[in-house]
This record gives C-alpha cells, structure tokens and sequence, in this order.
C-alpha cells in the first residue's frame, strides 16, 4: 500500500509564500504597537470619512472613536476589527507579494488595492449604518454575510485586475526585449 498525494495538496514555493506572508502580516496586525499606532488610528479616520461622506445627505451624522452614529436618533455602527477593511488588505497583499512580478508593480497592486478594498469598505459601512436604523436582521444578514463576500469577491477581482496588468506589462517587456535583440 502507498499512499497517494493529489497534486492540489503540494505546496508549491508560491503557496509556501502566500501562507507565511498571510500569516506574518496577520500576526503583526494583531501585536500592541501596530494596533495602537495603525489599526485603531485607521478605523477613527474610516469613521470619520464615512461621516464626512453621509453629512452631505444628513448634517446629523457624527463620528466618534470608531463610531459613527446619527446625532438625533441615537441609532450607529462601531467599526470593530474585521471590519475595517485591514484583513481584506492583507490578503491582498499576501496574495500579491507571493505571485511572481516586479517590485514595482507588487507594489502598485498593493497600494491600489488598497485604496479600492477601502472605497468599497466605506461604501458598506454607509450601507449598514443606514440599514441599522431600518431593520435589524436585514442588518445582520448584510453585515454577516452579504457584505463580507462583497469584500472578498473585491479581493478577488482587484487581485486578478493587477495579474493581468503584470502579464500584460510582461508581454510589452518581451516583445521589446525581441524587438532590441
């Protein structure tokens, strides 16, 4: 008897990579000074910009701390870890960092992933504020639920949007490299 290894189960350099990056990146997320001087400062400005943002539809709107909540009614959302768009980033970037392309272009992916999976993070926590105040499973299911793959499916499309400017950038180098020699 031997045994068998599907070939899904070999963990190739690439995978080695995203894993260890992932799990470095989330640890370091999680250790005191990074979340007192990054995690817990980002999460007060996304509460703050999701205000700024909704005061143009209700000057009522305010934020607080990781807070943001309607001044007359009382009715908010706390912006609590996980929900503030960092995982969603470091995956991101695990997932860049472990795929095979220039350093400049890594870091574009990461720097315009970024700000991607932060436009469609705050455009959720515009959304669940809102819906906080009109029905409370409906809250529930989009935050535990719908809008978590919303996040990740923006992982996804953004990551393979940056893939495919590298192999597209890749080509150009090879045909100009071919063209030169």
């Amino acid at each position: 008897m031997h045994l068998v290894v599907p070939a899904s189960t070999t963990i190739t350099p690439r995978k080695a990579r995203f894993r260890t990056d992932l799990i470095g990146l989330f640890t370091l997320e999680l250790i005191h000074p990074v979340q007192s001087a990054v995690v817990v400062p980002w999460t007060g400005f996304l509460a703050r910009a999701s205000a700024a943002l909704l005061r143009f539809l209700d000057p009522d709107v305010i934020a607080y701390g990781k807070v943001l909540q309607h001044a007359d009614t009382g009715l908010g959302v706390s912006i609590e870890a996980g929900c503030n768009g960092i995982e969603a980033a470091l995956i991101l970037t695990a997932s860049v960092l472990a795929y095979p392309a220039s350093w400049g272009m890594r870091l574009a992916g990461v720097v315009i992933g970024f700000v991607a999976i932060q436009v469609v993070n705050v455009l959720r926590l515009i959304s669940l504020f809102y819906l906080v105040g009109y029905s409370q499973p409906l809250f529930e299911f989009a935050h535990l639920y719908l809008w978590q793959a919303l996040i990740m499916l923006d992982v996804l499309v953004v990551w393979l949007l940056w893939i495919r400017q590298v192999a597209r950038r890749e080509s150009r180098n090879e045909v100009a490299h071919a063209a030169a020699a």
